[in-house]
């Protein structure tokens, strides 16, 4: 009886041992993260949030490098970022009403092309649709003061205007925006 307890003991920890290091091994290298705009406020209702991953140099060149000049890319990592507006909101002087949408860019070396698309819950790029864009925006590129090691999205505003900024590398887009 005494050497099932200590075997049950012994192979419960072992078990134990494995999962752990399978948890550790199964982290994203590119981790989920979340912008929430509250322009009333921290306890206010969100006016949007952006869903995606951030991606990190690791002494890569990314932006026209691993991620290319002139071709679609998700904005991020893993699954297509997506956005959520609880109101309608303009970007870059054009109108995108409430809902859900994946979102995509096109960079170039002076200004990116910034997409809105609802096609949802997509991985990537590889299932992008142009024809389920709902509105694109061309936003000039701005020299960073600092260079950043993992791709980041940020709101910023207040009274009915603000920004969405995008920021990797030394690059910087400030998409406008108005509530």
């Amino acid at each position: 009886m005494k050497t099932n307890n200590i075997f049950l003991s012994v192979l419960g920890l072992i078990l134990c041992t494995t999962l752990q290091a399978q948890e550790i091994r199964s982290l994203d290298e590119s981790p989920l993260d979340l912008a929430v705009f509250r322009p009333d406020g921290q306890s206010t209702i969100p006016a949007a949030r952006i869903i995606y991953s951030r991606p990190s140099k690791k002494g890569r060149t990314m932006i026209g490098g691993k991620v290319p000049y002139g071709k679609v890319w998700r904005l991020g990592a893993n699954q297509s970022t997506e956005i959520n507006l609880y109101r309608d909101m303009t970007f870059g002087g054009k109108k995108l009403k409430k809902g859900n949408y994946t979102m995509y860019a096109i960079p170039s070396a002076d200004s990116w092309t910034v997409i809105f698309n609802s096609n949802l819950y997509t991985w990537g790029a590889y299932d992008y649709d142009a024809s389920k864009n709902v509105l694109s925006i061309e936003v000039p590129v701005k020299s960073a003061n600092e260079s950043r090691e993992a791709f980041g999205m940020a709101f910023a505003g207040n009274d009915g205007k603000g920004s969405l900024l995008m920021a990797w590398e030394n690059v910087e887009i400030i998409i406008p925006l108005t509530y």
